[in-house]
């Protein structure tokens, strides 16, 4: 696509998927920096959901969907978590009949569930000129789409997991750990207390980085991760001889909603979402209820889940927020398009969009994590990027 003059252009800017700490001001830093550069800022609200339900047709759409942003107008909103724009799990390619506003329900009855081109029509008549989503893997997927299509992207890549391909990093990781290792410490308070053993529950579906670093950087005994089934037998055997070792008679366990028991599944229920994945949660209640059955100890569940997410960013994930959406800008002013802002060993760098459709990322389990022991194991640290893959 052509370069395009940056006075007198348009960018739109969404959040997709889970809210993270860090998304405001990636916000704000978009709106102040385009608009210091003279380009106007569309707000899309609730994800790909606001551009789905646009009708250009019926001016109330408006007022639900798209938002101008000024400098004014979003002064504040880094201090504080969520997203200013909200959030949401639509798909517009493959859109849930839930998902479908009225205006397109005749064309879904009639078979219809990829609104893509409703998607590009409205964006044309907006007159958009790139458009930057904010998400992870199923907020950035559609954006992939949306390139391939021809229309200019430039993603941001968040997610608490941060599993998004790629990238070393995505806006909303570090405060999680951060609040992953304060709450597990603070934990210990009522599991040294009653001498018992804890299981906490953490976010991380495929990917158990999130589990894995919070425990690392705890101190916790035991890691349960999605990338590696554990018995609840040998598990057992291990979390007794740590909680003997310890003086104060206790022992504590971290695991990623995502793992699996050998020969078992997730832990899923309610409906599928657009991107076909359903809730996940219970596993920590499960392992617990066997543990305290194996051993006949007292056991302490806590589910963290949305806690990790929630507040203002530290300093890691504020400094990461804005300098990607500066990125964000100067990479529309140069009209370079269908690229992902990422981080590679510690240098900031951008990648082609396609890049996130073509591997998974996970726990490098031969240098990071012992298979027998189920817990951190680094093997090698000289030489490896901040968070060590």
């Amino acid at each position: 696509m052509e370069e395009k003059s940056k006075r007198g252009s348009t960018i739109a800017i969404l959040t997709g998927g889970g809210d993270v700490p860090g998304l405001n001001p990636c916000i704000k830093t978009l709106v102040y920096r385009a608009r210091f550069e003279g380009i106007k800022v569309i707000g899309i609200r609730r994800g790909w959901a606001g551009i789905l339900e646009y009708n250009p047709d019926d001016p109330g759409t408006t007022i639900r969907c798209i938002q101008e942003l000024e400098t004014a107008e979003v002064r504040t909103i880094d201090r504080s978590g969520g997203t200013y724009l909200h959030t949401s799990r639509t798909n517009p390619s493959a859109v849930r009949e839930k998902d479908v506003p009225d205006f397109l329900k005749e064309a879904f009855k009639k078979g219809k569930q990829d609104f893509t081109d409703h998607v590009l029509k409205n964006l044309e008549h907006l007159k958009i000129d790139a458009i930057i989503p904010i998400g992870g893997d199923d907020t950035l997927s559609f954006a992939e789409r949306l390139s391939r299509e021809g229309f200019a992207v430039i993603a941001i890549p968040k997610t608490m997991d941060n599993d998004v391909f790629g990238t070393d990093y995505c806006i909303g990781f570090s405060t999680a750990v951060a609040r992953s290792v304060s709450f597990i410490h603070s934990l210990r308070t009522s599991t040294g207390s009653h001498e018992r053993i804890a299981v906490i529950e953490l976010f991380g579906r495929y990917c158990g980085e999130t589990s894995l670093i919070a425990a690392y950087l705890a101190g916790v005994e035991r890691a349960l991760i999605p990338e590696v089934p554990f018995d609840p037998k040998r598990l057992a055997g291990l979390i007794m001889k740590d909680k003997r070792a310890n003086p104060k008679n206790y022992a504590m366990i971290t695991i990623s909603e995502g793992a699996k028991m050998v020969g078992g599944d997730m832990f899923l229920f309610g409906e599928s979402d657009a991107y076909g994945h359903r809730r996940l949660g219970g596993v920590g209640e499960e392992t617990g209820a066997v543990l305290k059955e194996l051993t006949g100890e007292d056991v302490l569940n806590q589910r963290l889940s949305y806690l990790m997410r929630s507040g203002t960013p530290d300093s890691l994930d504020l400094m990461v927020a804005v300098n990607f959406a500066n990125m964000a800008v100067d990479l529309f002013q140069k009209g370079a398009f269908g690229r992902l802002i990422a981080l590679n060993r510690g240098i900031y760098t951008d990648i082609p969009l396609s890049t996130i459709t073509t591997g998974q990322k996970r726990v490098d389990i031969r240098e990071l994590y012992d298979v027998n022991e189920y817990r951190p194991r680094v093997r090698h640290v000289v030489g490896k990027p901040m968070f060590l893959y």
